[in-house]
């Protein structure tokens, strides 16, 4: 995993060394920097010639991410065929069906991005190569030369940063939620609305005070259930998130005190 930080120290020695012998021997600068180019060299050629490790956790955290959706989509689809959905979006004629699952699609696509981006910075960690410019290499270079103490202040920042990171995808499924609530709201001063207690009496009336009844709480129960079922479909997605987070921060960490402690 740290094979990369390895054949860094390696190069640092062999440069010492040939400073070293230098001194002793009393030899002169240019033999000295031909010695200092000749261990870069042995170090540029076994960094291009060392193993790929095969790690096959890699790309866990997508795979997760796949199943996770793939069911959901698949129960959507269950229900697309039995005419479940096509029923919930006619009868909220209020349209706050529609804008919930908008909100929730726009949750997944940010969710995907996060997903993709996690594993990218895992992988990063797992298989780390000093002279590979990333956000992995520009962590470790603002630790290396702190202290214990400065570096837990710079872990404990690391955790909040990371975790900011999730805060839009948790917003949007509670506001999946939020949006469900206003719907039930809507729905029962759509349902009141159409009631007068002047015209309980007329047999004509009645009619028209039942359907507008009946469609106030279609709008009320149906954006309630569709808040409900998404934000636990994109809640989901958050907490695998959340569990990618935890092992990237802690494997960063980690890798921090191993660089700094050279």
């Amino acid at each position: 995993m740290f094979r990369g930080l390895e054949l860094e120290r390696t190069g640092r020695r062999l440069f010492a060394r040939s400073r070293s012998e230098a001194q002793t021997k009393k030899v002169t600068p240019e033999a000295t920097d031909e010695g200092a180019r000749q261990s870069i060299d042995a170090l540029a050629r076994a960094i291009q010639q060392k193993p790929k490790a095969v790690d096959h956790h890699s790309y866990r955290l997508l795979l997760r991410f796949a199943l996770i959706n793939v069911a959901g989509f698949t129960l959507l689809g269950v229900a697309h065929g039995q005419g479940w959905v096509e029923t919930v979006f006619a009868a909220d004629t209020s349209g706050l069906s529609i804008a919930i699952s908008l909100l929730f699609l726009a949750g997944l696509g940010l969710a995907g991005f996060r997903a993709v981006r996690i594993t990218r910075e895992l992988n990063q960690v797992r298989a780390f190569d000093p002279l590979w410019p990333s956000r992995v290499r520009q962590y470790l270079d603002s630790v290396r030369t702190r202290t214990s103490s400065s570096r837990a202040i710079s872990a404990d920042a690391l955790k909040l940063r990371m975790a900011d990171r999730l805060g839009t995808v948790r917003h949007i499924a509670n506001g999946l939620v939020l949006l469900g609530l206003i719907g039930t709201v809507i729905g029962f001063i759509q349902a009141l609305g159409g009631v007068s207690a002047t015209s309980a009496g007329d047999v004509e009336s009645i009619a028209p005070m039942v359907g507008t009844l009946i469609e106030g709480m279609s709008v009320a129960l149906y954006t309630t259930l569709v808040g409900s079922i998404l934000n636990l479909w994109l809640m989901a997605n958050y907490r695998l998130l959340v569990s990618g987070t935890v092992s990237l921060t802690a494997a960063l960490i980690d890798l921090g005190e191993r660089y700094a402690r050279d």
